[in-house]
């Protein structure tokens, strides 16, 4: 990471440590508390292939770009089939995951959270957990 004089930041998300979420999905925290942010967080999250996410919910606003790869968005009982750069916006406390469907291919998935103190509901245990503590930053 290298710092500006104004305290702004570059990031080499290759330079960055990144977390196995389990499963086959790895998540890269970029921007967050760590470095200065008081009101979002952002991250990479890459899936395996065939690889899903649990369904979770958000204390906050959430909006997810797919980055590379097939995915659907599971939501409000539908799928959403997304291609690369599609946007998503989900409003708080609605349970959603996200799916890979290549079976040979890996998906990569850019997430934003409207709050710096953002946590994951799993709906299946109700476990609740801040993200950025989840990752260290």
């Amino acid at each position: 990471m290298q710092t500006t004089p104004s305290q702004a930041a570059v990031l080499d998300p290759l330079q960055l440590p990144s977390h196995d979420r389990g499963g086959g999905a790895r998540t890269t925290p970029l921007v967050g508390p760590a470095i200065g942010s008081t009101s979002f967080i952002t991250g990479y999250t890459s899936f395996g292939p065939a690889v899903e996410i649990p369904f979770h919910s958000h204390n906050c606003q959430e909006s997810v770009v797919l980055m590379e790869g097939e995915a659907v968005l599971d939501i409000d009982g539908l799928e959403y089939r997304l291609k690369p750069h599609d946007v998503t916006f989900i409003p708080p406390n609605v349970p959603h995951r996200f799916r890979n469907l290549s079976q040979t291919q890996p998906m990569k998935i850019l997430w934003i959270y409207a709050t710096a103190d953002a946590t994951r509901t799993l709906s299946a245990s109700g476990e609740t957990r801040r993200v950025a503590a989840e990752h260290g930053r």
